[in-house]
Order: structure tokens, then C-alpha cells, then sequence
């Protein structure tokens, strides 16, 4: 058992852990990465969002469910150990980790891609190194610090995607000026509502899983959340909505104003393009401050995640004591800092990749989100299977046929990608899996028989 010295605080409470969710799920994949998802699915994006935001309700109930009826829990793993035994909750945790160091690097480039912007004589590594500088310094501040930190950011690109969808809706419905009211011919020019076809769909979904990994990132929070079988439920109500609404209304506004066809191939976010359409003088630069602020609140709650994960393996003994150290502030800065220094590794790949590091990195992420919600749905539907009753507070009413919903259609979304996603994005992502399980088996499983001996 820790010192008292060495536990983290609970100081957050649930708009601070749904502000995070929020800010963990609108970052890249929305403001970037929704060029990529336009470009393979076209004005029919709209159904590979729609789809995926009601798998990740289901996945977001069940592990709600779980947090209400282990209240100890401090990550992913303790939700899952006593659930799916000791290898699925190490290889979750890995994989999770794996996850948000990886797209915190990818952040940290598509940050200084809307850097250059206004600095266009900076190549991309020097901007990726500033903005991993400043990540860094916000995340060893005390945890309230941090957390304030990322609700005033979400909350700021929150209220300009308001704004944005207001200023489509404006645009698409009403004439003004030299503007001429666009309505919905954008939706079938340019090849038709399926320019391409069910496989431009399938193919899609890898960056719409991809867009809404974060969200669970609720279940990281738990050591440092006051009450959380009772902030979690209601942090997961709040935050489907929101991120449906905020995915969905968005790429509404894009395809209806933008032709398809023009919005991949350009340095600009389809957020800044549609600003410029505007025409308020400086609305592109504002929309491009307020995309990079949120790319950045992305960034601060996966390194919060990546560090907190690595911080429960070192405390129970997986990794070296040194990670579970806190500082005088609460936060555990070694791991912080060992995490930090992925970001910095990307700054380095950036500097062969340039602009496409995050295309090559974001492939890799959407198969880890697709097997981590595929992990938590299987550990939900074993729980009801050894405890049939709900229990008191929370839970899932449609229980299994939701869960079951989410299992078939992961399932389905990962045999499609495997066919239509480069085969060395597959071999990467495959290797890394299997160093994981290497890892546990030679190491691991070790470090839990003893652990479970000595308790």
C-alpha cells in the first residue's frame, strides 16, 4: 500500500472529467483528420459518425456501469483484472498507453502544421518542439491546475464549433451580399451521396474511430475523481450527446458548403475554409488559434492519461518505483516526463515525415481504439454474466443487446479495415501487439503471480 504522500488526489470533479473526454475526442481526428474522412466517404461521412458515435455510447455505458460497482478502481486495468483475468487487463493498459503516446506525437505535428500557418518560414519539427515544451510544463502543474487548464480549453473550442455550426447554417440557408445562399446541392454533385461507394464508407470508419478515442479516457480519471460512481454515470450522459452533436452538425456544415473534392489536398483545416467563406475579416485566423488550442486540450488530456497509467503500473509493482513518485504538487513527474519524451521522438520522425507523420501515425491509433472499446464491451458482458443483477445506481437498461450491438459491429469495422487499410500500418500495429504480450508473458505474468501471492 502507498504512503499517503504517494496517493493522488481526488480533486476532480465531473465537468472537469467531461470537459476532459471532450477534449480528449475534439482534437486532430475532427479538425484534421476530417479532411482524410471527407476525402474516402464524401458527403455520406455524415453515416460512418453517426454509426460510430452510437457504438461509443454503448461501449461508454458499459464502462460506466463498471465503474459504478468497483468504486476502488483506479484505471482500465482494475475494471477489467477481475473481470478478464490478469493478461487482458496488462495488454489494455499497454495498448492504451501505447495509444495516447503515440497521438500525443501526432498532435504535437498537426499542431505546428496550424502553426505554419502564420509561421510559414518554420519547418514543422521546430513548431512540434514548442508545442511539446508547453505541453509539458502544463501537465506538472498540481492536477486542479491541470484540470482547469483543460476545461477553460474545451470549453473555448467547444463554443466556437457552436458558433461555427450557427455561421454554416447562415451560410447554407440565406443570401447576403456577394453570398449566395448554398443549400443542400453539395450533397449530391460531384459524383452522388456515395461518390465512393460502400468501401469509401468502410474505410472511413477507421478515421471516425479514430476521431472518438478519448472519450474513454473516463476511465483513467478515476483515482482523482470525488465520487466516482457517482461523476462517472453522469459525465457519460453529458459527454454522448456533445460529441455526437459536435461531430455530426460539423461535417453537415462542411459537405453542404464545401464540394467534397476540394476539401483534402490542402494545408487548411475545413474549419478555416469555411470561415474564409465568411468573409469577417480575421474569422481564418481566429478559427485557426482556436483549432490549435484545441489540438493542444487534445494533447493535455493524453499525456494525463499516458502518464496516470504508467504511474498505477510502477505503484503496483510493473514498473520501476521511480515512475510512482509524486511531486510536491500530486502529479507523478517522472512518468510524465518519461511519457514527454514520445512526443519528442515525434518531433524527430517529423523531421524525415514532415506534414504526413500524422497521417502514418493516425492508421496505427484506429485499430488500438477499435481493440480497447472491443476489450471493455467484452469485460461488460461478462460482469452482468458473473453478477446477473444490476445492482443499485447505474446501468445499462437494454443490457446485453446493446453490448452485443457494439461487439458485432466493432468486429465488422476491424475485418473491414484490415481489407482496406495499408498492409504495413497492419504489420506495425500487429508487431507492437505482439511485443505486448511478449512482454507479459515473460515479465508480467510473473510480477502478478507474486502480487497475488503475497496479498
Amino acid at each position: 500500500m502507498e504512503k499517503d504522500m504517494q496517493k493522488l488526489e481526488r480533486t476532480m470533479t465531473s465537468r472537469h472529467i467531461m470537459m476532459m473526454a471532450l477534449g480528449g475526442a475534439i482534437g486532430a481526428g475532427l479538425f484534421k483528420g476530417s479532411s482524410k474522412a471527407i476525402d474516402l466517404a464524401g458527403p455520406s461521412v455524415m453515416i460512418p459518425y453517426l454509426i460510430g458515435g452510437v457504438i461509443l455510447l454503448f461501449i461508454m455505458q458499459g464502462l460506466a456501469e463498471m465503474a459504478v460497482r468497483n468504486s476502488e478502481a483506479r484505471t482500465f486495468r482494475d475494471l477489467v483484472q477481475s473481470i478478464l483475468g490478469p493478461y487482458a487487463a496488462y495488454f489494455l493498459d499497454w495498448i492504451y498507453w501505447k495509444m495516447w503516446v503515440l497521438n500525443i506525437a501526432a498532435e504535437a505535428v498537426v499542431a505546428a502544421m496550424f502553426l505554419q500557418y502564420w509561421l510559414p518560414g518554420l519547418p514543422i519539427w521546430v513548431l512540434a518542439l514548442f508545442v511539446s515544451l508547453v505541453i509539458t510544463s502544463v501537465n506538472l502543474l498540481s492536477v486542479k491546475s491541470f484540470a482547469e487548464t483543460e476545461y477553460w480549453l474545451a470549453l473555448i473550442k467547444i463554443t466556437v464549433i457552436v458558433v461555427f455550426i450557427i455561421s454554416g447554417f447562415i451560410l447554407l440557408f440565406f443570401s447576403f451580399g456577394q453570398h449566395s445562399a448554398v443549400g443542400f446541392t453539395h450533397l449530391t454533385d460531384h459524383g452522388g451521396f456515395f461518390p465512393n461507394g460502400a468501401g469509401g464508407l468502410i474505410t472511413a470508419m477507421l478515421v471516425v474511430i479514430y476521431s472518438y478515442g478519448g472519450t474513454e479516457i473516463i476511465g483513467v480519471t478515476l483515482a482523482e475523481t470525488k465520487n466516482p460512481e457517482k461523476v462517472v454515470p453522469k459525465a457519460v450522459r453529458g459527454t454522448l450527446t456533445r460529441i455526437i452533436a459536435f461531430y455530426l452538425l460539423p461535417f453537415f456544415v462542411i459537405v453542404s458548403l464545401i464540394p467534397w473534392n476540394q476539401v483534402n489536398g490542402v494545408s487548411e483545416s475545413p474549419f478555416v475554409m469555411v470561415f474564409k467563406m465568411i468573409g469577417v475579416p480575421g474569422a481564418d485566423h481566429l478559427m485557426n488559434a482556436v483549432i490549435l488550442l484545441a489540438v493542444i486540450s487534445s494533447m493535455n488530456s493524453g499525456l494525463y492519461g499516458a502518464s496516470r497509467i504508467l504511474y498505477t503500473q510502477a505503484s503496483d509493482g510493473r514498473m520501476p518505483k521511480i515512475f510512482s513518485r509524486l511531486s510536491a504538487r500530486k502529479v507523478p513527474v517522472y512518468s510524465i516526463l518519461l511519457c514527454t519524451s514520445f512526443l519528442y521522438l515525434g518531433v524527430l520522425f517529423s523531421l524525415f515525415a514532415g506534414s504526413q507523420t500524422f497521417e502514418y501515425l493516425m492508421g496505427s491509433l484506429g485499430y488500438t481504439v477499435l481493440v480497447i472499446w472491443m476489450l471493455i464491451a467484452a469485460a461488460h458482458l461478462k460482469s452482468r454474466k458473473r453478477n446477473q443483477t444490476a445492482g443499485n445506481g447505474y446501468y445499462v437498461k437494454w443490457f446485453p443487446y446493446t453490448t452485443w450491438v457494439a461487439i458485432i459491429s466493432l468486429t465488422a469495422i476491424l475485418i473491414g479495415v484490415i481489407l482496406t487499410t495499408s498492409i504495413v500500418i497492419t504489420l506495425v500495429t500487429a508487431g507492437i501487439y505482439l511485443l505486448i504480450s511478449a512482454a507479459y508473458f515473460f515479465k508480467g505474468r510473473n510480477q502478478t503471480a507474486g502480487q497475488t501471492a503475497a496479498s
